[in-house]
């Protein structure tokens, strides 16, 4: 057993009272009252100090003791909307070079990817390196697939999250950025991607850039039946347009039977369309199962209180991070929760821990493919913090939730299965690649 002690839980004020967390066979199994709240009470304390059990009193011989040193306890972070064959974190700065159109940026991505410093596997293993470092224990990641790269890209990803699986959850989405329609043998090599091990198969704006959507939406829906699995679909398109390809996809999740295994990511269309209807379209997603996520935008957030109302899971994620599309990103979650409560407007502590809820609980209900069931309780013994959940946390120091958001601190310490996997921006057991 391992007992982390004299950790806060989610504390409002920087005076919440601190607690003991027992850990058993990688879940959490215990929290109770502090037994000795030590020298690190104030919140300040750092690294993740593994005790013997000589002079404890509650523990048995042979437990491992961390001495939590009045830190902030948080449940782990996700990004769910990642690209890691794109991302160019750690190369040397590239001028942007796009034309700001949906399809420049695509053709901008295949004129230059092959030209990275590093091959797609090694690039995406420094990526993960930085999104474990900063919390995050699980990542869906879409790869590309299209006529330019056949599956060199999916590969590429594949071989990196593989050789991280005993530190990390992850999906992997193949994703026709290009299109399905407008390319020839891109369904030919979804078809193979999904054979080869993807999770999920992507779609990409069936109406306004595929100009086909029946064919999109039919050849989505059709791999995933026939290979049994998830589907994950980009939707920029923003006004009626999008409402139209929203309502699709929700009719199509009913039809096929596939309720809670459906994500549309972006959805700027709940950001670009009256109240009332944005209301009905989120109703007949909740009744289908979809999820949803976000990469919090500087414009298109979505309306996250009624979203929440109706018990549709909501992540988060980073998009690409310093690639080809943008020279923004650094693959740190908890600065990617800031953006989100600011890119919100939100000052309140509920609403921005509620940012932190997204980028933790969130997600990992939408990894799961799961519906909220309206308990908190038993949702968070599956996704959270509560007894029974895996004990995959951070433990960082700041006075309450939202100041750890407001300051991101470096000296984080990120446990998976109750493992110390990262510590101090570093992945354990392998440093960034250089």
């Amino acid at each position: 057993m391992t007992i982390v002690k004299n950790v806060r839980l989610f504390p409002r004020t920087p005076d919440a009272p601190a607690v003991d967390v027992e850990i058993g066979e990688g879940l959490i199994t215990r929290v109770s009252p502090a037994a000795d709240r030590g020298a690190g009470e104030s919140g300040r304390g750092t690294g993740a100090a593994v005790e013997s059990d000589a002079g404890n009193t509650g523990p048995d011989s042979g437990d491992e003791v961390i001495d939590g040193a009045g830190r902030i306890l948080l449940p782990s972070l996700g990004d769910v909307h990642a690209h890691l064959d794109s991302n160019r974190m750690g190369q040397t700065f590239r001028p942007h070079t796009a034309d700001g159109t949906l399809h420049g940026y695509i053709m901008n991505d295949r004129e230059n990817w092959r030209h990275g410093e590093r091959s797609v596997s090694d690039q995406a293993s420094y990526a993960i390196a930085e999104i474990i470092a900063s919390g995050g224990t699980r990542i869906r990641t879409h790869a590309q697939v299209d006529a330019d790269c056949g599956l060199e890209r999916f590969h590429g990803v594949k071989a990196a999250l593989e050789a991280h699986a005993d530190v990390l959850d992850f999906q992997i989405v193949a994703f026709p950025q290009a299109g399905i329609v407008r390319e020839q043998g891109v369904r030919e090599l979804l078809d193979a991607a999904l054979a080869d091990g993807a999770d999920l198969v992507g779609g990409l704006d069936p109406l306004l850039y595929d100009r086909d959507p029946v064919t999109h939406l039919d050849t989505v829906f059709a791999l995933a039946q026939k290979h049994g699995k998830g589907i994950d679909i980009h939707l920029h398109e923003a006004g009626t347009a999008g409402l139209f390809s929203l309502e699709e996809i929700a009719t199509r999740t009913r039809a096929a039977g596939m309720d809670g295994q459906v994500t549309v990511s972006h959805a700027f269309a709940l950001n670009t369309n009256p109240e009332a209807q944005v209301a009905r379209v989120l109703d007949a997603l909740a009744e289908a199962g979809v999820s949803l996520t976000t990469v919090a935008p500087a414009k298109g957030v979505l309306p996250q209180a009624m979203i929440a109302k109706r018990g549709l899971a909501l992540g988060l994620g980073e998009d690409g991070q310093r690639d080809y599309w943008s020279p923004y990103g650094d693959g740190d979650l908890l600065r990617r929760t800031w953006q989100l409560a600011f890119t919100n407007g939100f000052r309140a502590d509920a609403d921005i821990e509620g940012c932190l809820d997204i980028a933790s609980r969130g997600g990992a209900q939408v990894l799961a493919g799961a519906r909220p069931d309206g308990s908190p309780l038993v949702e968070d013994a599956r996704f959270g913090l509560g007894m029974g959940a895996p004990a995959d946390f951070v433990l960082l120091p700041a006075d309450t939730v939202t100041s750890a958001i407001m300051d991101c601190p470096v000296e984080r310490d990120v446990f998976k299965s109750g493992r110390l996997i990262a510590s101090g921006g570093r992945l354990l057991g392998g440093t960034r690649s250089s």
